[in-house]
């Protein structure tokens, strides 16, 4: 399976260390190899006609910030696919919510050109899913995106494969680090600018924290989810949504005072579409402490069924998209 990697971040990177390292495990579960044949970063690209060498690209990514030394000089990511031989792209881009960026853009040529794809970008999916969709089956493509809700928490393929023949009623759930974790430390006490503050500082707030602190974040998540696990077709100017910003200490306080946390719930059904805080009592499984996502699902069969995990970092997504890459080589081998 030779791969080509757009976004060579924290994940990007994450994703061709745990491949080099679980190479034999690879092996033996697809019974083939798996193999980078490009990589591109802001910058820079590197490929090869044979494949790319991880501890080159990793190497010049520590040294010199950039995944190779080619520089793009105004090249697109399509425009350096096409000079490249491979199977699936993985689209690990930064996510734009406002039109899905260039990331959408690769993602639909790689569709419309036979490449299966695997992507975390979340901002395609979230605007573009039904039309992404049905690309792929007019194009016989696989495209999955376990990585791109919850990080290593097991959900979209966990309802999809694992949970089929039960009817999903709803999902609530936690899904988003940034929020939970400064919520969590309202609950200490903190005013919400010191808390995020030290989000940023912990590094699990970015230096613009309005993605996340505003709901925008897990407003995309929710959207995918409806999408793929109710089949509903919805973007994200359809989620119901607010944010933490307005969260005050005198809420946090009286929510204390009657057993509860604040916390900034998703939830999905047939027919709901909502980001808010919401009040939670402290024995509740939502009242999660810390960085960690957490979701409940609600089935008809098999009762509420609870997972967590860690939602983003860099081995933990890359996890989720080598789960993603073995079910496409275990499903291309069957065809």
């Amino acid at each position: 399976m030779r791969v080509f990697l757009s976004g060579f971040g924290t994940v990007g990177q994450g994703l061709m260390e745990t491949v080099v390292i679980k190479k034999d495990l690879i092996r033996s579960l697809t019974g083939e190899e798996l193999v980078f044949a490009g990589a591109v970063d802001s910058k820079t690209y590197y490929i090869d006609p044979k494949e790319v060498c991880c501890f080159c690209a990793l190497g010049t990514k520590a040294s010199e910030g950039t995944v190779g030394h080619a520089k793009r000089d105004g090249k697109s990511v399509i425009d350096i696919m096409e000079q490249c031989e491979f199977d699936v792209l993985v689209e690990a881009g930064p996510t734009n919510i406002e039109d899905g960026g260039e990331g959408l853009a690769n993602i639909r040529w790689a569709l419309e050109h036979g490449k299966d794809v695997v992507t975390v970008n979340k901002g395609p999916l979230a605007l573009e899913f039904g039309a992404l969709r049905k690309l792929a089956e007019d194009n016989g493509c696989i495209l999955r995106f376990e990585g791109s809700v919850g990080g290593a928490m097991p959900i979209i393929n966990l309802c999809r494969e694992s949970l089929a023949g039960l009817r999903i009623k709803s999902i609530q759930g936690i899904f988003n680090g940034t929020c939970n974790y400064v919520l969590s430390r309202m609950d200490s006490g903190l005013p919400f600018e010191q808390a995020l503050k030290e989000a940023q500082q912990l590094g699990y707030a970015e230096a613009d924290p309005t993605y996340d602190i505003e709901g925008y974040d897990t407003a995309s998540k929710v959207v995918i989810l409806a999408n793929s696990v109710f089949g509903r077709d919805v973007t994200f100017k359809d989620v119901n949504l607010c944010g933490i910003s307005s969260v005050t200490p005198e809420a946090v306080a009286m929510a204390e005072e009657e057993g509860m946390v604040i916390r900034l719930i998703g939830e999905v059904s047939g027919t709901k579409l909502e980001v808010s805080p919401r009040l939670v009592p402290r024995n509740h499984p939502l009242a999660i402490p810390g960085t960690l996502n957490m979701a409940l699902i609600d089935t008809d069969m098999a009762g509420p069924i609870t997972v967590s995990g860690r939602g983003a970092g860099r081995k933990e997504t890359a996890a989720a998209i080598l789960s993603d890459l073995i079910a496409i080589a275990r499903q291309r081998k069957k065809e």
